[in-house]
């Protein structure tokens, strides 16, 4: 079992930035990669951004390339997601991941290829 907690999300205006956590519990971190997701109101959840287990892989959703940036440190059991330049369609509610994996390099951006889910942290940017 892995308990994913997420922390960081907040109000901004447009053009601030925001770094997101997630600490996850278990010593099975690094057999895991991760994925960050966003669900604004309304609205479907949607896949933001993933980095494989050995975190020499990471994929983007087009609408936050360039501006947003995953990072882990298997050391501290966390995920980050760095954003940057947000913008008022980043509102959301942002929700972590991890999905169980034997390819170390592989990233994945399905919902149901993960195991995992935090509880989420709101994400609110105002014009």
């Amino acid at each position: 079992q892995v308990q994913l907690v997420e922390s960081g999300g907040g109000s901004v205006q447009a053009g601030g930035s925001l770094r997101l956590s997630c600490a996850a519990s278990g010593r099975t971190f690094s057999r895991h990669a991760m994925g960050w997701f966003r669900q604004a109101p309304g609205k479907e959840r949607e896949f933001v951004a993933t980095i494989s287990a050995s975190g020499e892989s990471t994929a983007y959703a087009d609408s936050v390339k360039g501006r947003f940036t995953i990072i882990r440190e298997n050391a501290k059991n966390t995920v980050y997601l760095q954003m940057n330049s947000l913008e008022p369609g980043d509102t959301a509610v942002y929700c972590c991941a991890a999905a169980t994996t034997t390819y170390w390099r592989r990233t994945y951006d399905r919902e149901y290829e993960y195991d995992y889910w935090g509880q989420g942290t709101q994400v609110t940017v105002s014009s």
